[in-house]
């Protein structure tokens, strides 16, 4: 395929593959670039239904704009299969956006290799793997790969150490893929901070306030605030590349 420069993308013609879209953050995401003019490819693993209710939310706006696409991104093989799939459905492929997260906590002690499998798989040996698959594509469109990183890449979570260490590998992998990818495809990250709380209450009320006293907006963000910031780097950002865009209310300036 022939190569180009990267830049901003074509509203009206580039299609985004999401991991992780059916829910929450992910599928705040796909709205957010479906609003944009953008085709949506919608990863999921176990989330079908939810899948399946967002993309025919997004093509009832505008017909044939969003698909579903399966795969465990652990499963490292299946990865250029699912790129494949998505290329051979919409005819191109312009942006990535690596959002699919593990979050749990691994004190020391009690750390177990499943564990780390699971964190660093998705957190970061998924992302390069699937960066390296959907290369050629976005090489081809002169495309852009967003990573959702965390702060607490740079700044690590009491108690969440595996986590901090994967985040903080996918950080420096933000950075070595825009060398690497260059000219051709830019490469940028998101850093959120609090942004919507775990489904498991992993924090407790305590905890929660303390988080939000740190930021210096007092509050928490919203998935639409990581949303926006996705939608800038893909579209509105032809001159940045090998950044990590902090979204936290200036919690970070704390910790």
């Amino acid at each position: 395929m022939e190569s180009t420069v990267a830049g901003s993308l074509d509203r009206g013609e580039a299609v985004v593959l999401i991991t992780g879209a059916a829910r929450r953050v992910g599928a705040r995401i796909a709205r957010e670039l479906h609003g944009a003019g953008a085709r949506i490819a919608v990863h999921y693993r176990h989330s079908a239904d939810e899948a399946e209710a967002l993309c025919a939310e997004l093509n009832a706006h505008r017909p044939g704009s969003a698909a579903p696409f399966q795969a465990d991104l652990l499963d490292i093989d299946s990865l250029p299969a699912m790129v494949a799939a998505c290329v051979g459905h919409f005819g191109r492929l312009d942006g990535l956006v690596n959002n699919a997260s593990s979050f749990f906590p691994t004190p020391v002690g009690d750390i177990t290799a499943s564990a780390w499998d699971d964190l660093i798989g998705s957190n970061l040996k998924a992302p390069l793997f699937l960066a390296q698959a959907a290369a050629p594509a976005l090489r081809a469109s002169g495309g852009a790969i967003v990573n959702i990183v965390d702060i607490h890449a740079e700044r690590p979570l009491r108690g969440y150490p595996v986590y901090s260490i994967a985040k903080a590998g996918l950080y420096g992998l933000t950075r070595s893929l825009a060398i690497e990818l260059a000219p051709g495809i830019r490469v940028n990250g998101v850093s959120p901070g609090a942004i919507v709380w775990p489904e498991d209450d992993q924090f407790p009320p305590a905890e929660r306030e303390r988080i939000v006293e740190q930021s210096l907006m007092k509050r928490i963000g919203s998935p639409e605030d990581i949303a926006g910031a996705v939608r800038f780097l893909l579209f509105d950002a032809p001159y940045v590349t090998g950044q990590v865009l902090a979204v936290d209310g200036g919690r970070s300036v704390h910790l």
